[in-house]
């Protein structure tokens, strides 16, 4: 049985238009009253975090290039979860677009508590024979994009923190285990998670003493969109699809983190499936 909750409001007790209100924070849902935004939120690790915490009583904001899907993705939370869901369309290797969604999202929703940069790009090949405009791409996206999107939402998270009901604040950073393990035919893009790495243990050091939690999750390989078409085999030499992480494993992981108690730091998860050897 659930604990009576105490209710958690959102500044002046906020709504937004479609009526939906703050919910009860209780054992089953932790994060009710706060508010989250997820990058990468039209497919894979993203929607199916956005939907975990909301899972846990978020409000949720959805930030993406792909209106379409971030709607219905928006949609389907409201219906599941009765939860305040907010959509906001952008391209993230603009800084400003990035600046735009951070901002638009936490006046949107009232505030902002949880980060959680899922946005990523992956693109294979030799140094030798790459194509240097997906370089560009791989290094705007996987990395300039969680700086600019970080530091916007740095007063946010700080001002949760020492003023919201939970007393803590998160910003997870999704990398890889190619953050980790550099690979042959994939140096651009485990450059770009390696620095994510170094980045998010820099920023813990700097917020962690005023209760923002950084974490850094590394996934293996996963069955998302982007290592659709052959790309996951690529990587994983045959590994047979049906051994790989789904969305969903990455999902709770980062749902782990942001519940914890507010003493608590899980400051990185690295998962692979149980088959991956590298």
């Amino acid at each position: 049985m659930a604990r009576m909750g105490r209710v958690i409001r959102l500044p002046s007790g906020r709504r937004d238009g479609t009526g939906y209100a703050v919910g009860v924070e209780t054992n089953e849902r932790p994060l009710a009253g706060c508010a989250a935004l997820v990058t990468g939120a039209s497919s894979g690790i993203g929607a199916a975090t956005a939907r975990a915490l909301a899972g846990q009583g978020a409000a949720i904001g959805l930030v993406a290039r792909r209106a379409e899907r971030l709607e219905e993705l928006a949609a389907a939370i409201r219906k599941e979860n009765g939860a305040l869901c907010v959509v906001h369309t952008a391209d993230l290797t603009d800084p400003e677009q990035a600046r735009g969604a951070v901002e638009g999202v936490s006046r949107r929703l009232g505030r902002l508590d949880v980060l959680v940069n899922g946005a990523g790009f992956m693109a294979r090949g030799t140094v030798e024979e790459s194509d240097p405009d997906k370089w560009q791409r791989l290094v705007d996206l996987n990395l300039t994009a969680v700086l600019h999107i970080s530091q916007v939402a740095l007063p946010h998270l700080l001002s949760a923190a020492a003023n919201g009901p939970r007393g803590v604040a998160d910003l997870v950073n999704v990398s890889s285990v190619a953050g980790r393990v550099a690979r042959r035919s994939n140096s651009v893009y485990s450059a770009t998670k390696h620095a994510v790495v170094a980045f998010s243990e820099a920023l813990r050091q700097e917020v962690t003493g005023r209760h923002v939690r950084v974490g850094l999750v590394e996934p293996g390989v996963t069955a998302t969109e982007m290592t659709a078409g052959g790309m996951g085999e690529l990587v994983m030499g045959g590994m047979p699809e049906e051994d790989w992480l789904r969305a969903d494993d990455i999902a709770r992981a980062i749902v782990f983190m942001v519940t914890q108690p507010a003493h608590a730091a899980v400051n990185e998860l690295l998962l692979r499936p149980t088959a991956q050897e590298l």
